[in-house]
């Protein structure tokens, strides 16, 4: 395996620091931008064997914790949260004392969106957050599932029978959050696609092939016209593409 990234465009660079091309977001037309960061397969398949983890690689690994380490705010839909095992955001030393220059907390705030708010807050996840967790639910949630996240986590209320994102976003820029990376999953890409709130799409094209009946990193209803974005950055290293695209949107 190649143990340096190359950076095929916009100029080719024979060995790029990730750092430099996966900057914090400045905030966006809402008060919070937003950052989608996927994996795919060279087929279309956003998992392999039910997680995505199966089609990651050191490199692809190795970004995922940069693009982590460059963001306010981790936003992921709660049955990614089961599927993938997560557990609260960690950072190396030299990533929290770069956040803490620029005024940012040591590590990113985990933010989980659930309607159902169907959420063990016994696992490590909640248990060994060094940041409470945020819970983006609605107000139709189970008043008792409600109260035991809140013991554990800050309760937010976004929408009434479905978390609506645009208010979700809102209310997490009202805190003072305005740089949010999603992690998906494909559910929760695709109704950010279709409320038109992905500033930046950055995708992880894996030289794997898998077949079978995986999802796409994005699921949903159909974009008539489909977005528009720019192509801003490609990354490489061991056949791995680090694709990064902006959205296109009429005005600028």
């Amino acid at each position: 395996m190649a143990d340096t990234m190359r950076r095929l465009l916009p100029a080719p660079v024979a060995d790029v620091d990730p750092a430099e091309v996966y900057r914090p977001m400045t905030p966006g037309r809402r008060g919070a931008a937003v950052r989608v960061n996927m994996v795919e397969s060279v087929d279309g398949a956003a998992s392999n064997d039910g997680r995505s983890g199966g089609l990651s690689s050191p490199a692809d690994k190795a970004l995922f914790r940069q693009l982590r380490a460059a963001a306010e705010v981790v936003l992921v839909g709660a049955s990614t949260v089961r599927v993938e095992r997560y557990g609260p955001p960690k950072l190396t030393d030299d990533a929290r004392a770069a956040r803490e220059a620029a005024g940012m907390a040591p590590v990113p705030v985990l933010a989980i969106v659930t309607a159902s708010c169907r959420l063990d807050v016994n696992t490590p996840l909640f248990t060994e957050a060094e940041i409470r967790p945020v819970v983006l639910t609605v107000s139709t949630a189970d008043e008792e599932s409600r109260a035991r996240i809140a013991e554990r986590a800050d309760v937010v209320i976004a929408g009434d029978a479905r978390v609506e994102l645009g208010t979700a976003l809102d209310k997490l820029a009202e805190h003072g959050w305005t740089n949010i990376l999603c992690e998906g999953g494909p559910s929760l890409v695709g109704e950010l696609l279709v409320e038109d709130l992905v500033d930046e799409l950055c995708v992880t094209l894996a030289p794997l092939a898998t077949s079978g009946g995986a999802p796409r990193i994005a699921h949903g209803a159909p974009l008539d016209p489909p977005l528009r974005f720019e192509l801003r950055s490609v990354l490489e290293e061991d056949a791995f593409l680090f694709l990064r695209y902006g959205r296109e949107r009429p005005g600028g």
